[in-house]
């Protein structure tokens, strides 16, 4: 079955878990606890979204051409992708972040749980792209050999 996918499709699948879970393991050391909590986070580093668009991206111009059609629609999706996570989630988590400061301030008013883990910053991004570029080159050189 899985043989049967595309290896754009299984490598723009695979390079984001890859992500998410470089993401608890950086995490845990970081906060010298286990941090589950990253593998299914928005934010931090590096994007997964990033990575997952680029992986997509470099992965089909590799196998259809870069001067292919398909190719111009996954940049033009990745753009997009990439623009909204550093961008309008990033103006999101900033939006909650003073939320959370302004329920800290008001205990009366109810919230509820308010995300701040949304947005990515400039090198998380650049990180995503260089790791979902990366990781789709490497897939591909090394399928290819086999």
């Amino acid at each position: 079955m899985l043989s049967k996918l595309p290896l754009s499709l299984l490598t723009a699948l695979a390079v984001p878990l890859i992500c998410q879970a470089f993401k608890v393991f950086f995490y845990s050391l970081r906060e010298k606890r286990l941090a589950l909590s990253w593998f299914v986070s928005a934010g931090g580093m590096p994007s997964a979204h990033s990575a997952f668009v680029t992986a997509l991206s470099v992965s089909v111009g590799l196998c259809n051409g870069f001067g292919s059609g398909i190719f111009a629609v996954a940049c033009v999706f990745s753009v997009i992708t990439i623009y909204d996570a550093l961008r309008l989630r990033g103006a999101v988590e900033h939006h909650a972040r003073i939320l959370t400061l302004l329920a800290e301030i008001h205990p009366d008013v109810p919230t509820g749980p308010i995300n701040t883990r949304l947005g990515h910053t400039l090198p998380e991004i650049v990180a995503g792209i260089v790791t979902g570029g990366g990781l789709s080159a490497l897939a591909w050189w090394v399928l290819r050999q086999a």
